[in-house]
């Protein structure tokens, strides 16, 4: 039990995030913050601005996202681009203060008139959606390609969408691949999905199946789950690369980990029928509910054929397991 426990935990959707800290700053860091601080009260647009991150992100100070926007507030004033930016931030979000579309499109308005490339990008997405701001395709266009000429990878990426879907201007593909391949080449993930997917259909650039799963593995390997998945189903019907259950599971488990519905419904398959790992119905079981629960369309089916199969043993170490997790989590 203790093994599918540690199994179900490997696949579990709940994600934690650490934060890493130092409990003691040495005194040159001290005196840094002290020094920061004092010239933020003097009236220092990019101290005051300093001092804003500090509180935003819980630099040397206990987080405050009313303390960030406060400092923000007055570099911002003052014209520093990176503080209005963030203030823009804070007002999308409603993290320090009042959620609110139209001032966080404000304040990137006024960083981005000053050539920030995250403002122009922020603002062209809100241009794009119509949110803060009445939708504006022209507009939303112009401020990605000022930031994506600045190479902001998530304005090419977008630039790339926009031409890939004829979105508020005319459909054109060639010019969609050029976009993604800047952004893929600086490393954004989803522009690297998307342009495995052009060379698999040979869209807006030469069919090249190699290139594809070059770029297809890029993005898995980054984490971009609908990546991981794609290259798990290339390995399990040897599409491009030979045919390997084993590696097609690898990646099958780390989309499952990921969050993936699909691919946890697949990695039920693989227990339920004992590919590459011991056939296991106990396991195939809780994944497919994990699956389920997830929105697969086919979890619902494979756990209704799945009960049919397995002994009443197997179904009291079901409800053993499910009892005991329920326990766990009550005590917790």
């Amino acid at each position: 039990m203790n093994k599918l426990v540690l199994f179900l935990a490997a696949i579990a959707l709940l994600i934690t995030y650490f934060g890493q800290h130092r409990n003691q700053k040495d005194r040159s860091e001290k005196d840094s913050s002290e020094q920061t601080l004092k010239l933020a009260e003097q009236g220092d647009a990019t101290a005051q601005y300093n001092i804003g991150i500090m509180y935003h992100f819980g630099e040397g100070v206990p987080q405050d996202h009313k303390k960030a926007y406060e400092w923000y507030l007055k570099s911002a004033r003052q014209g520093n681009t990176m503080a209005q930016c963030n203030l823009g931030t804070l007002y999308h979000t409603g993290e320090g203060v009042a959620q609110d579309y139209a001032k966080a499109a404000e304040w990137f308005q006024k960083a981005a008139e000053q050539g920030d490339k995250g403002a122009r990008y922020n603002l062209g997405v809100m241009y794009r959606d119509g949110v803060g701001v009445a939708q504006d395709y022209t507009k939303a266009y112009d401020l990605f390609l000022k930031a994506a000429e600045q190479g902001y990878a998530s304005a090419q990426y977008n630039l790339g969408i926009m031409y890939y879907d004829g979105e508020g201007l005319t459909r054109d593909l060639k010019k969609a691949f050029e976009w993604y391949i800047k952004a893929a080449e600086q490393g954004y993930a989803s522009a690297q999905y998307n342009l495995a997917l052009m060379y698999i259909e040979g869209e807006g650039v030469t069919k090249d199946e190699k290139k594809a799963f070059e770029w297809l593995l890029k993005a898995a390997e980054q984490g971009d789950v609908t990546a991981q998945c794609h290259a798990g189903k290339m390995y399990f019907a040897g599409e491009v690369v030979p045919q390997d259950y084993s590696k097609a599971y690898e990646w099958f488990m780390k989309a499952a980990n990921n969050g993936d519905a699909n691919a946890q419904f697949l990695v039920g398959a693989f227990h339920r029928d004992g590919i590459v790992v011991p056939q296991d119905l106990v396991k195939a079981y809780f994944v497919f509910e994990l699956a389920e629960k997830g929105g697969s369309s086919s979890a619902a089916e494979a756990l209704a054929e799945l009960e049919k199969k397995m002994t009443p043993e197997q179904i009291e170490e079901v409800k053993g397991i499910k009892e005991s997790m329920a326990e766990k989590a009550g005590s917790e």
